[in-house]
């Protein structure tokens, strides 16, 4: 039979057991916290400047459309680079007043394209026919020929990809 004497043993050993995972996970933590200290300077470097060899290829690109007619994309050193047509996006300059058109003009799809705090809710507008999206104010933006570059690659080049796209929206703004 099983007494409290027993669970109390149970519930220190369960305890004891938590606590060294916990020093296990702060000890992770506190090693990778290092890693990021001493990694930190080198990796900004880096970026930077791969933010400036993808801006001067950008530029290459954009500067010679002519080069990429047939076929539109080629692939160099594991990157695929050319152009493609923009998926395009949807923009609107006063959150309230697409709300209220949206409200007016298309009031039995309301709860679908605004958010309950009264802001549209992009996702559902983008299904949106251009005529319903110039009714409630939003505008089609980018839908045009964009250059791109992209790695043909992996896990760790996508985590790359990711602070590159960070660093290269962060100097274009």
């Amino acid at each position: 039979m099983t007494t409290l004497a027993d669970i109390e043993t149970r519930a220190r050993k369960y305890a004891e057991a938590r606590d060294h995972v916990a020093e296990i996970v702060t000890a992770m933590h506190d090693g990778i916290e290092a890693i990021k200290r001493d990694n930190m300077p080198k990796l900004k470097k880096a970026i930077a400047s791969a933010t400036e060899h993808h801006d001067a290829l950008k530029g290459m690109v954009e500067d010679a459309p002519e080069l990429f007619k047939k076929p539109r994309t080629v692939t160099f050193h594991g990157l695929r680079l050319g152009y493609m047509k923009g998926k395009g996006g949807i923009v609107w300059d006063d959150a309230d007043a697409v709300v209220t058109a949206i409200q007016k003009h298309l009031p039995k799809q309301a709860e679908a394209l605004i958010r309950w705090k009264g802001a549209p809710l992009k996702e559902a507008i983008n299904q949106l026919d251009v005529a319903d999206l110039k009714r409630i104010g939003c505008r089609v933006i980018d839908t045009g020929e964009q250059v791109f570059i992209k790695p043909v690659d992996g896990a760790v080049e996508k985590m790359v990809d990711a602070l590159l796209k960070d660093a290269t929206e962060e100097v274009a703004e």
